[in-house]
C-alpha cells in the first residue's frame, strides 16, 4: 500500500528555481534592517552596500545542512503530538482575523479575547484539528498587548501544540515567560517545546528590524520558528508561479542563515506561497487554485533540501461559512496539502480574505480533513484483501453483508463522518431537516457547553495571572 502523493513540480524544475533562488541572493541580495544580524552575515562571509547584503550560495547550503530536518513538537503535558518532517501533515485555524462569526448569534463583528479562547477550546475537542491558533486579532484588550492576552487565552483551554506571533520581541520575551510557567521552565520548555512563533519578513527582498530581532531571540532560546514570506502574486511577487516561488525563497533563506548564525541547529520551519491579486477587485485571493497549486509546489521544494514546511489550507473567500464556495475552496487546499506533505498546515477556519475567522467552518473543515486523510491512506493489495476465497464463496449473485469478512474489514476499510449526512430523506427530515451549517453551527455551541478542557495546575494559573496583571 502506498500513500497518495501528489507532485506538481518534478526535481529538474526545483533545481532551476534553486538556482535561481541562489542567484538573487548573490547578485541583487537583501535588505537587512537589523543591525546585529547584519553583522552575523558580515562575519560569516557576505558582503554589503550599506543594508543590502548578498549572501554566497555556500552560505545557504551550510544553513540548510545545521537546520534541523524533523522538529518534534509535543502537548502541554509533554506528549508528543507532531513531527514535522516527510509526508507527516498537521492542520489547524490560522490567526490575524479582525473580525469573527459570533458561534451564537451568527453575527459578524470585531474579535474579542473570548474567541481565542473558544477557538483553542474547540480545536481541543477536533480529531483531525492537530495544533491551535487564534483564529483572530482580538480587539478588546490594549492593542499593543492582544497578542500576549491571546496566547493567554490559548494556553488556558487547550492541551494541543499552540502556534503563536507576537508584535515585538518585547512582548515575544512575555510569551515566552508564560509559556515557560506553563511547561514548568524555560529548559523544559527547549527540552518538549508545545509552542512555534510565527514571523515574517517583507516581500520583496526586505528583513525588517523586528522581525529579525524575534527569529534570532527564538533561535536563542531554541523554541521553533515559523519564518514565512506572505506574498501576493502580482503585487509583492511575479505574477507567475515559478517566478514568485524563488523571490519566496530568497525571503525564507535569508531567515534561515540568520538563525543558524545566532544558535546552529535552531527549529526553523518555512515556506514560499502566494495566492493571486484579484485584478478585478484587488483582494488577495485565499481561496484560488493558484494557491493551491504553489502551495503544493513549495512543499516539494522544502522537502528536497529538507527544511519542514508551512502549508495553507482551509481558507475560503466566501463570505458566508460552510456555503458552497467555502466546501469546494477549502477541500482543493486541504487534499493539495496533505497529498504534497505540508508538515504545518494553517488557516483553517479563515473566511472573506482571512478578515473573519469562523468555528462553524473551523468544524467543517475537521471532517473535510478526515475524509482526505482516509484518502491519503490508499488500500492495500495482499491475500487478506483480495479477499479471493470470499468471492468464490459467495459466488455468483450473492451478498457479503453476512460474511465475516465484511465484519472484520468494514470499520477499517470505510470513512464515516459525522457532520454528512447519508440517511434516507425521510430520517433526515424528521430529525428537522437541518443543513451542514446548521449542523456545524449545532457542534460549535454544543462543543463551547460542554467546555472539556483540562484545567491547568493552581500553581501555574497563579503565575499566568501574575504575568497578565503586570502587563496593565
Amino acid at each position: 500500500m502506498l500513500p497518495v502523493k501528489v507532485d506538481v513540480i518534478s526535481k529538474s524544475e526545483i533545481d532551476l528555481i534553486m538556482e535561481q533562488t541562489y542567484e538573487l541572493l548573490e547578485e541583487t541580495g537583501v535588505d537587512i534592517k537589523n543591525e546585529e544580524a547584519l553583522d552575523l552575515l558580515m562575519h560569516a562571509g557576505c558582503s554589503s552596500s550599506g543594508t543590502v547584503t548578498k549572501i554566497p550560495r555556500q552560505l545557504i547550503k551550510s544553513a540548510i545542512e545545521t537546520a534541523p530536518s524533523c522538529i518534534e513538537i509535543f502537548d502541554r503535558n509533554g506528549k508528543s503530538a507532531m513531527k514535522l518532517t516527510g509526508m507527516n501533515s498537521y492542520f489547524g485555524p490560522g490567526p490575524t482575523c479582525p473580525n469573527f462569526f459570533d458561534p451564537q448569534t451568527g453575527e459578524r463583528r470585531r474579535a474579542i479575547k473570548q474567541d481565542a479562547a473558544d477557538t483553542a477550546c474547540l480545536c481541543q475537542a477536533l480529531p483531525n484539528i492537530d495544533f491551535v491558533m487564534s483564529l483572530c486579532s482580538i480587539g478588546d484588550v490594549p492593542v499593543n498587548l492582544a497578542d500576549v492576552y491571546e496566547m493567554d487565552a490559548m494556553l488556558r483551554n487547550t492541551t494541543k501544540p499552540i502556534v503563536g506571533w507576537s508584535f515585538t520581541g518585547e512582548n515575544l520575551q512575555k510569551i515566552i515567560d508564560m509559556c515557560a510557567v506553563v511547561a514548568g521552565s524555560l529548559e523544559a520548555l527547549q527540552e518538549k517545546p508545545f509552542v512555534i512563533i510565527y514571523a515574517e519578513p517583507i516581500t520583496p527582498f526586505i528583513q525588517p528590524d523586528e522581525s529579525l530581532n524575534k527569529l534570532m531571540l527564538l533561535a536563542r532560546n531554541k523554541i521553533p520558528v515559523v519564518y514565512s514570506p506572505g506574498m501576493i502574486l502580482g503585487a509583492t511577487c511575479p505574477t507567475t508561479i515559478a517566478g514568485a516561488l524563488s523571490v519566496g525563497l530568497v525571503d525564507a533563506l535569508a531567515g534561515l542563515l540568520v538563525s543558524q548564525l545566532v544558535s546552529e541547529g535552531a527549529p526553523f520551519i518555512s515556506v514560499s506561497a502566494a495566492g493571486p491579486m484579484d485584478m478585478m477587485h484587488m483582494q488577495h485571493a485565499y481561496g484560488a487554485p493558484e494557491a493551491a497549486l504553489m502551495n503544493a509546489a513549495a512543499c516539494s521544494i522544502f522537502h528536497d533540501i529538507g527544511i519542514p514546511v508551512f502549508g495553507v489550507a482551509g481558507a475560503s473567500d466566501s463570505k458566508a461559512a460552510c456555503d458552497g464556495q467555502t466546501a469546494a475552496e477549502t477541500m482543493l487546499q486541504i487534499l493539495f496539502s496533505i497529498s504534497a506533505g505540508g508538515n504545518l498546515t494553517h488557516d483553517i477556519g479563515f473566511m472573506d480574505a482571512g478578515l473573519t475567522g469562523s468555528l462553524s467552518s473551523l468544524v467543517m473543515c475537521d471532517e473535510l480533513i478526515g475524509m482526505a486523510r482516509r484518502f491519503m491512506r490508499g488500500f492495500r493489495v495482499d491475500d487478506e484483501c483480495l479477499a479471493k476465497e470470499v468471492i468464490q464463496e459467495v459466488g455468483i449473485g450473492g451478498n457479503y453483508l453476512a460474511e465475516e469478512h465484511t465484519l472484520e474489514h468494514f470499520r477499517d476499510e470505510f470513512w464515516v463522518p459525522k457532520l454528512f449526512d447519508r440517511r434516507p430523506y425521510e430520517a433526515w427530515e424528521n430529525d428537522g431537516g437541518k443543513d451542514l451549517k446548521s449542523r456545524c453551527d449545532d457542534k460549535v455551541r454544543e462543543i463551547l457547553a460542554k467546555r472539556q478542557v483540562p484545567p491547568l495546575a493552581d500553581d501555574v494559573l497563579i503565575k499566568l495571572d501574575s504575568l497578565i496583571e503586570a502587563l496593565s
